[in-house]
């Protein structure tokens, strides 16, 4: 389980036949030790001084945007939670829903961005204004929502600690629905 604040940002060093290798320092992690690389769950398989290498299934591959990454392409990191940790975003599981397209990307006063994401139809009623969503692996609060869309507002911070900041229309991004929102909506299924 992670929290969705983004520790640092790595650089990815090779991406082929489903295994990721990823620059940066997270401190030492035992093998099998999980990492949240752009928002999905990874199993550490292999570690250096300044490095840290994962296994891939075709399923990670099929529903993340981690496959499309290349050579010094940015991704976020966020190492498992410990019982110890704040949760300072909110509850993120790394199990990505779906990836989407970055539609609109719009400056606001004070270094702020206002990003426009597509929205897949099968998590558009798991979405709500004022909601938390995973987006890269980064926790933030739905402003407002489409029928085929959701908006976020980055804050300077953000922009400047995660992948976000280098976001632009085209791009692909790993969406997770909030747990609870996705848990409730099972539940109200069940009842029907």
């Amino acid at each position: 389980m992670f929290t969705g604040i983004v520790r640092q940002l790595g650089r990815v060093s090779a991406n082929a036949r489903g295994r990721l290798r990823v620059d940066g320092r997270l401190g030492r992690l035992p093998k099998g030790a999980s990492v949240a690389v752009n928002g999905v769950c990874l199993t550490v398989v292999k570690q250096t001084a300044a490095s840290v290498e994962f296994e891939m299934s075709d399923e990670t591959l099929r529903r993340t945007n981690l496959g499309r990454l290349r050579p010094k392409d940015p991704v976020n990191l966020e190492p498992a939670l410990k019982a110890s940790d704040p949760i300072g975003g909110h509850w993120v599981l790394g199990h990505v829903d779906a990836p989407a397209r970055v539609l609109e990307v719009a400056a606001q006063p004070g270094g702020f961005k206002r990003v426009r994401i597509g929205l897949p139809a099968a998590l558009a009623r798991l979405v709500a204004e004022k909601g938390s969503i995973a987006v890269d692996g980064t926790s933030l609060t739905v402003t407002a929502v489409g029928k085929s869309w959701f908006e976020t507002v980055l804050v300077p911070h953000t922009l400047e600690r995660t992948t976000l900041g280098e976001r632009k229309p085209g791009d692909w991004v790993n969406l997770e629905a909030d747990m609870l929102a996705r848990y409730l909506d099972r539940l109200l299924e069940a009842r029907r």
